[in-house]
């Protein structure tokens, strides 16, 4: 179920929403549950209607994939509490969540090399040894001293301990601690993409700093 439908899929059976016909997400997902699908994709959950029939399916064996407007990974968990699912429900069906953001790559023509400050080396867990990249701008990048873009990732995966602290309505700093002991956050999968000379520490700072991105449930 989308808004709207970007790419026809071979094999999918897709629906695109129009609320002015009654078509909404919640909609789509009891006419789709009819059909007795093996995977479910719901373009975005944007109410407790939609996500109560997400949960739902969930429970009686589907496979559901979805996208919620959030900071992070945990987040997805305290925007579904938002909209009035119930903890002890999102405990028994979330399997895992990625959230994502894109930083501009810098331009392999002009990216200048430099030696981080003390600040970056603690930011980044590099020496004073280490070498960093930042924008420079040249012909190529159209002196903007990026080129394309690349993604950042963090995932959550709901072990049985994470199942424990969402069902008990923990809190995200709580739950982060617990899931991102042996998982990178998005900033420190940025700060790798730096490290790496891929991007630059001020573009990684930008990005993961913004008020939303996307969570793929």
């Amino acid at each position: 179920v989308e808004d709207p439908v970007e790419y026809a899929i071979d094999g999918v059976g897709q629906t695109q929403i129009n609320p002015k016909v009654g078509m909404t997400f919640a909609t789509g997902l009891r006419a789709i549950l009819r059909q007795d699908p093996d995977v479910v994709m719901v373009g975005e959950i944007r109410d407790v209607e939609t996500a109560e029939i997400a949960i739902q399916a969930s429970l009686t064996g589907h496979l559901v994939l979805s996208t919620v407007h959030t900071n992070s990974a945990v987040g997805a968990i305290t925007r579904l509490r938002d909209m009035g699912a119930e903890p002890f429900l999102l405990s028994s069906t979330i399997a895992a969540v990625l959230a994502q953001r894109l930083v501009r790559r810098l331009c392999p023509t002009c990216k200048e090399p430099y030696a981080p400050d003390e600040a970056e080396q603690r930011l980044l867990g590099v020496g004073p040894d280490a070498t960093i990249y930042r924008p420079k701008g040249c012909g190529r990048c159209g002196h903007t001293g990026y080129e394309g873009r690349v993604g950042v990732y963090e995932m959550m995966v709901v072990d049985e301990h994470a199942r424990k602290l969402i069902h008990e309505n923990a809190g995200e700093q709580e739950i982060s601690a617990h899931v991102f002991r042996r998982a990178d956050t998005l900033a420190e999968a940025g700060y790798r993409h730096v490290i790496a000379g891929v991007t630059s520490i001020e573009e990684v700072l930008r990005v993961v700093r913004q008020d939303d991105d996307d969570a793929v449930v």
